[in-house]
């Protein structure tokens, strides 16, 4: 079994590789911070490719010809009150977090159609469910995934290939590191950010055998963050 997972040298992405890694999968981690990517995939044993995933061409050369799951994990954020977005800003972060994942899972179809399944897992926010100041551009990145998600599943039930979205609440990561103070830690109702590692589990029940019914849904991962 061969995953693909990008944004994979640090954080969430790091630790998605190193789940599926433990679970027998052939991984390869994509991203553009080559020197730290080239590093995580010595630790743990996996490939490593060069992605942009805003760019056609990374993705034909990153995607192997037999694929069983691609996690489109890669993504950026930033905080801009609705006013004050920028048109810059804007498409910068549309461009990696929702054309990012529109190009991963067209360049994923063909290698999964030959092999006759797969599994697709993209992953969003809950701040694609719910509203949240300062996010303007991040919300409607992760809205847009989620829709997308289900639009896939049911355009690729009949080859095999499920198409599901996780929604992870607050988790402790280096892109979130310049968040506000607190962030979302005291709406959530466990009280603190997910470990990376909380996170990786979900990956691994999507992308495995044991989810083989589950097509075109987002999966919550909040600590109760939107059960208040």
């Amino acid at each position: 079994m061969i995953a693909l997972i990008t944004g994979g040298a640090r954080g969430q992405g790091a630790s998605h590789a190193e789940r599926l890694a433990a679970e027998g999968y052939e991984v390869i981690i994509g991203d553009v911070l080559d020197d730290l990517g080239e590093e995580t995939a010595a630790r743990l044993g996996i490939a490593y490719r060069h992605l942009d995933v805003t760019n056609p061409d990374d993705w034909a050369a990153a995607v192997p010809e037999r694929l069983d799951v691609l996690v489109n994990n890669a993504g950026i954020i930033h905080v801009n009150p609705l006013v004050e977005e920028t048109l810059e800003a804007w498409n910068r972060l549309i461009a990696v977090n929702q054309t990012g994942t529109l190009l991963g899972m067209q360049a994923a179809i063909p290698a999964m159609r030959a092999n006759g399944r797969g599994s697709i897992i993209n992953v969003a926010s809950i701040f694609g469910v719910t509203g949240s100041e300062g996010y303007i551009a991040y919300t409607a990145s992760k809205a847009a995934i989620i829709a997308m998600t289900k639009t896939a599943a049911l355009e690729l039930a009949t080859d095999g290939i499920r198409v599901n979205a996780i929604c992870p609440g607050g988790v402790s990561t280096p892109m979130n590191a310049s968040e506000p103070e607190g962030g979302v830690v005291p709406l959530t109702p466990l009280g603190r950010r997910a470990h990376v590692s909380e996170i990786s589990g979900a990956i691994a029940f999507l992308a495995g055998d044991d989810s083989s019914f589950v097509t075109g849904t987002e999966l919550i991962i909040d600590g109760g963050y939107l059960a208040r």
